[in-house]
């Protein structure tokens, strides 16, 4: 299934001022397969190591920094001859062995000419104490789950994917209710590749959700493995929790539903950990639209959202039948889906981070408040085609953006201070918000 995320790769490989590229992502998100699709459709060759379980590497590692030393010892691991800029070097799951990780400092200043690429699950790259990692030496790229234009892709919808890329919304006006099957579908499956090739082969919901469900457990096992022991149940309490929290209509995180009497300083290793290994993604209120945002983050309020939309229907214990059947999957769970969704294409595609507004002494908010090309600019997400935007109205009035944005199953739209985005077409937030700029003001 094709990536975005090679686009990327590709690029960093005609960069004269190239260094090793670490792609860091949660488990599954097809680390691996992106990495080796790389070397084998852009390379003459590629020399794949795995570091997982790897004694031979640990060994390799251990005695110094010799990248010539070290090359040949990856050559004979590899079985294959390594080209200065014709061998791609993989090194797979290198948080387990943390030296080949500050060895990457040394490839980049003595011997540039290699290409490498290496990958790691967040949980363990950053929790062995004294290592030396390559700060400025190494550059990074962060593989999500499939986004819905991906996903539009893997499941062969080429042409409806052509005409979102093109934003043609007199054509996504026609073929609009099957873009919205096929969004409901994306909430079900999600992004994890593994489970979106399932769906492809089988088609079959049920035997979906019970995969995701292997995955929910296999992350819960990697607590046990990879965390520090003394904050496991509190990682599994702020993960189970997830659901809970979100089913709330406002979704800041009430540390009062982990345990009785819970407070933040307890759990605040806990969330970072798990936002650290990409399993979550957290989204801090500001105080007040300005530039930068991030000047006026309120820390103390936050709202946390899972790492999939798919995984976060099967960890609902959501029943896909009942899901795909109308629009109860736009009524259902009071909308937390659908701002997870959102959430998600505003990450993976547009690139952007958001905020989320709400009045200090008002019941007002605005779901994600985002920065880009020098504005600031709110979005209201609407889980069905009800367009009232009270909250967004009053933000509005208040603070006087240069344009406001909702995004739901209503048709492209502009009014007079609202512009409507398609909630299948919110991956192109940036690229509509950026005719916004050129409004005079």
């Amino acid at each position: 299934m094709y990536r975005k995320a090679i686009e990327e790769l590709k690029h960093w490989k005609e960069k004269a001022d190239r260094k090793p590229v670490v792609i860091r992502g949660a488990r599954q998100t097809g680390k691996t397969w992106l990495m080796k699709e790389f070397g084998r459709t852009c390379y003459e060759n590629y020399a794949y190591i795995n570091f997982d379980n790897n004694p031979r590497m640990k060994a390799l590692f251990e005695s110094d920094f010799d990248t010539d030393r070290l090359i040949l010892g990856l050559q004979v691991e590899a079985g294959c001859k390594i080209v200065p800029a014709e061998t791609l070097i993989l090194l797979d799951e290198v948080q387990e062995v943390p030296n080949a990780l500050a060895s990457l400092k040394y490839f980049c200043e003595n011997t540039p000419e290699h290409h490498i690429v290496a990958a790691g699950s967040l949980l363990g790259v950053s929790i062995h104490p004294g290592v030396s990692f390559p700060v400025g030496k190494v550059e990074f790229l962060n593989l999500f789950p499939l986004s819905f234009p991906e996903f539009l892709l893997a499941t062969g919808n080429q042409s409806l994917h052509d005409i979102l890329e093109v934003l043609d919304f007199d054509m996504l006006s026609v073929f609009s209710t099957k873009l919205i099957e096929l969004l409901k579908q994306y909430y079900v499956v999600g992004g994890m590749p593994e489970i979106v090739k399932n769906f492809i082969q089988n088609g079959d919901f049920p035997e979906v959700q019970r995969i995701q469900k292997q995955l929910l457990n296999a992350y819960e096992q990697d607590f046990s493995k990879h965390a520090p022991a003394g904050i496991v149940q509190r990682i599994r309490a702020v993960w189970n929790s997830l659901p809970a929290q979100l089913a709330r209509e406002n979704r800041k995180f009430v540390f009062g539903l982990l345990k009785k009497g819970a407070r933040a300083r307890e759990y605040e290793m806990a969330i970072q950990w798990l936002f650290d290994c990409g399993l979550i993604h957290r989204v801090d209120r500001i105080t007040k639209p300005g530039i930068p945002l991030s000047a006026y983050r309120d820390s103390a309020a936050f709202k946390l959202y899972a790492l999939d939309v798919g995984l976060l229907c099967a960890m609902s214990n959501l029943d896909p039948k009942s899901i795909l059947q109308g629009n109860i999957l736009f009524e259902e769970f009071k909308g937390a889906l659908t701002e997870q969704f959102v959430l998600q294409q505003l990450i993976s595609s547009a690139g952007i981070n958001p905020f989320y507004w709400s009045a200090n002494r008002a019941h007002g908010e605005v779901d994600f408040v985002v920065q880009t090309g020098g504005l600031v600019l709110p979005l209201e997400v609407k889980a069905a085609e009800n367009l009232q935007a009270k909250s967004l109205k009053s933000y509005y009035s208040r603070y006087l953006p240069r344009k406001a944005f909702r995004t739901s199953l209503s048709g492209y739209r502009e009014e007079e201070w609202l512009i409507n985005i398609p909630l299948y077409a919110i991956h192109s937030f940036t690229k509509i918000a950026c005719t916004v700029s050129e409004l005079p003001v």
